[in-house]
C-alpha cells in the first residue's frame, strides 16, 4: 500500500471514529501533498510524498520552538500532538547511535578527512537516511566526525 494510500485509510477510519482533530491532521498533509501534485502536474510517489511529510514536521518543530518561547503551551501541546500523528506515517526512525554508524561509513567510503569534505560526506550520507533520521542531527554527527578524524 502506498503513503497516499494509507493516508486516505487513515484519514477514513479518522471519519467512521469521529475524530476531528486527527482528522484535521491527516487532511492537512493530504491538502499538502494535492497542492504540488497539481502544480506539478503529475502524481507523487512515495519519496516525494516522504519529503513533504519532513517538511511538515519540520515546521511543526519549528513552530513549538516559537510556541515555548513565546509560553503558549497550548499551542506547543496542539504542535506535538500534530508531529505525533505525521510521525505515524514516516518509516522507522534511526537511532542516533545507527546514524552514528552510518556516518563512519559514509566518511570511510568517501575518504573524507577534514571539515571541508563535508559536502561530500553529506551528498552522500543523506540518501541512506533519507526520511529516516533528521537532517540536524545528521548534520551534527558528521561534523563531529570529522573534526575528530583531523
Amino acid at each position: 500500500m502506498s503513503l497516499s494510500d494509507r493516508l486516505n485509510e487513515d484519514m477514513k477510519q479518522a471519519m467512521k471514529s469521529q475524530n476531528k482533530f486527527r482528522l484535521s491532521v491527516i487532511r492537512m498533509i493530504r491538502s499538502a501533498i494535492k497542492n504540488i501534485e497539481i502544480d506539478q502536474r503529475t502524481t507523487l510517489d512515495d519519496d516525494q510524498v516522504l519529503d513533504i511529510l519532513n517538511r511538515e514536521i519540520k515546521q511543526r518543530r519549528d513552530s513549538l520552538q516559537e510556541f515555548d518561547k513565546a509560553g503558549r503551551d497550548d499551542l506547543a501541546e496542539q504542535a506535538k500532538a500534530e508531529i505525533e500523528i505525521i510521525a505515524e506515517f514516516l518509516p522507522q526512525q534511526l537511532t542516533e547511535e545507527e546514524v552514528r554508524v552510518l556516518v563512519q561509513q559514509t566518511i570511510q567510503e568517501t575518504g573524507a578527512s577534514s571539515k571541508a569534505e563535508m559536502g561530500k560526506v553529506m551528498s552522500a550520507l543523506m540518501p541512506k537516511v533519507k526520511g529516516r533520521a533528521d537532517g540536524k542531527l545528521v548534520n551534527q554527527l558528521v561534523q563531529q566526525a570529522l573534526s575528530t578524524t583531523q
